[in-house]
């Protein structure tokens, strides 16, 4: 790349002028300031102690020398103590020419150890929700991006279709389901279950509130939670709850059908969605497949004297030796928690893969958690616990607060999928982005256009930061938005047909031997895309990426405005143009294509 081309350049420079080689690590870049001429500048007071020049001085021989040395480097200037080189116009189309008819710029062979990555893990009690898109499109997004950087990654997902979560839907349909079924109220499977859920809560609370003491009212707020918890106890409903998962867990037939049959509507329900999102995987894990494992490991870390057990027949892992707590592993009795079974789903897939990595894409209020379950499997022997990552994300709020699935007031991520598409549907319509194209072209553009946004709005904020998802702000075709991007794409891909029904070709050969400053603003940036790749991969952050996508499309705006395509009276430049414009859809389509969305061709 340029960086260490020109680094070797200085230090040479240097060395031959001054007799000693700089610090390597001490040359460092930043891009020239716009108001000055330059592509690159370095900044050189670092090593004014061993040149004995003044900053200027020595600015300006180093410069010399390197313009004198290099064809790379056509000028130089100096500003104080800071160096800026201009990069030769033959450098950039020499590079152009290598690339431009790759379709795959950027993108490295898939080598090494598997990494493997888990993302979405829904709980069969409930459909997906915004919350959990954003989990899926980072998962699966991030995914992509390493694999483009050469990464084997393997996507995973663990369905929580166990536990007292899941008993809570299956009690509440026993008691007021009426035997209904998906086709026979015409719901998606996963939207029925999650309405017992909410029921359930629903006949909970009231059941609660009935337990409580009449002067309830009038407690202390520490009489009130004793209170409280002795109502919650005492609960008939949830005590059936518990019965049914210590009978699940003991095998019972009649309750495992019924544990089947409705987790297989929500199943059916889950795969529509993940279909219309476009979120995939290579393995689908069952913590029902996977807490008996985890079992195990406990029982082992008994033997071993890692874990203990309480007087209760609790079992416990004691970590305040480092700094952490005290976690439960298995309840008194004898149940399963959440890390009994992420430890026995991380044994499987280390048996499995022997991955490199393991990187779980979960909130981060999982943060603690993770924390401890890495340390509680070296604790029991496992040393590639050191090697689980835990890619956390801030949560998703709406401009009216935070979503609470126990009450029914989550998004539904179907239904603001289809929001969303409505919205581009009437957007586009308004200002006229449809005309022209047939209905079935015209509902394919909404789709991309409403799917497009949705991912771009979630995707375009850094991972780990909270986040305001207004739809209303999603759509714009002038703000930085997939619409925008779209929009570029679909500008150039008019270009490129116009020219070839005026029967003007482009070929492999770069016609020109100089740039305007608009081509090479373009080019620039179009050069930077595999190091963009590159720390997106190492940084697991989308976020880089449409960063990156919408200001080349702002370039290419730039350069459309300034630089005339195909009212270009010279051939050769119109020739280099539609290189140049054909380079930059290719780039944004498969750049675009790592956040899952797709560029139209009309629009």
């Amino acid at each position: 790349m340029l960086e260490e081309i020109l680094r070797q350049l200085f230090v040479n420079a240097f060395t031959k002028l001054y007799g000693q080689e700089p610090p390597v690590q001490q040359v460092n870049f930043q891009k020239t300031r716009p108001e000055f001429e330059g592509d690159v500048t370095i900044v050189v007071f670092p090593f004014v102690k061993i040149s004995k020049k003044s900053p200027e001085v020595m600015a300006d021989e180093i410069g010399r020398e390197i313009v004198a040395e290099s064809e790379i480097v056509s000028k130089y200037n100096v500003v104080k103590g800071f160096l800026n080189l201009l990069v030769s116009d033959s450098y950039w189309l020499s590079f152009f020419a290598k690339n431009h008819k790759n379709e795959f710029f950027g993108r490295k062979e898939v080598a090494g150890k598997p990494i493997v990555v888990e993302y979405s893990s829904p709980n069969t009690n409930k459909p997906l929700h915004l919350g959990h898109i954003r989990n899926n499109l980072l998962g699966w997004s991030v995914s992509e991006i390493m694999r483009a950087n050469g990464e084997n990654v393997v996507r995973v997902n663990l369905v929580n279709d166990r536990g007292i979560h899941i008993c809570k839907s299956m009690i509440a349909w026993q008691k007021w389901g009426n035997g209904c079924t998906p086709e026979s109220t015409g719901k998606k499977g996963d939207h029925l279950i999650g309405d017992f859920y909410v029921l359930f809560d629903k006949h909970y609370k009231e059941e609660v509130k009935q337990l409580l003491p009449a002067n309830y009212d009038e407690l202390s707020d520490e009489e009130k939670d004793k209170a409280k918890a002795v109502a919650e106890e005492n609960s008939i409903l949830m005590q059936e709850t518990r019965e049914m998962l210590r009978k699940w867990e003991a095998g019972d037939k009649d309750i495992r059908r019924l544990w089947e049959t409705m987790n297989q509507w929500v199943y059916d329900g889950f795969d529509v969605t993940y279909e219309r999102l476009g979120v995939s995987f290579e393995k689908i894990y069952y913590e029902s497949q996977t807490y008996l494992l985890g079992k195990e490991l406990v029982n082992e870390g008994l033997t071993n004297g890692v874990l203990y057990r309480r007087d209760d027949g609790s079992v416990w892992c004691d970590l305040r030796d480092e700094g952490l707590d005290e976690k439960l592993l298995l309840r008194r009795d004898g149940t399963s928690v959440y890390m009994t079974q992420d430890l026995g789903t991380a044994q499987l897939r280390y048996e499995e893969y022997q991955p490199k990595k393991l990187i779980y894409v979960v909130g981060n209020e999982q943060n603690y958690h993770f924390d401890v379950l890495k340390r509680v499997l070296v604790r029991l022997g496992r040393e590639w616990g050191n090697d689980i990552e835990h890619l956390s994300y801030g949560m998703v709020e709406l401009p009216n607060g935070k979503m609470k699935s126990r009450e029914g007031t989550v998004v539904d991520a179907d239904d603001l999928m289809d929001e969303m598409v409505a919205t581009a549907k009437g957007v586009s319509e308004e200002l006229g982005k449809a005309h022209g194209l047939s209905e079935e072209e015209s509902q394919r553009l909404f789709d991309m256009l409403g799917i497009g946004a949705l991912k771009y709005f979630i995707l375009k904020v850094d991972p780990k930061k909270t986040m305001l998802f207004d739809p209303k702000e999603s759509i714009d075709f002038n703000g930085n938005t997939a619409s925008f991007i779209q929009y570029t794409h679909a500008r150039i891909c008019s270009v490129i047909r116009k020219a070839n029904d005026n029967g003007i070709t482009f070929g492999d050969e770069i016609p020109v031997n100089d740039m305007q400053p608009k081509e090479k603003m373009l080019l620039v940036n179009i050069y930077n895309w595999p190091s963009v790749l590159e720390q997106a991969a190492i940084n697991r952050s989308p976020a880089m990426i449409a960063n990156y996508i919408y200001d080349l499309a702002k370039d290419f705006n730039q350069f459309y405005q300034e630089c005339s395509i195909m009212k270009e009276d010279d051939a050769k430049r119109r020739e280099f143009r539609l290189q140049l414009a054909d380079m930059t859809a290719k780039l944004l389509r498969n750049a675009s294509a790592l956040l899952g969305i797709s560029m139209p061709e009309k629009m």
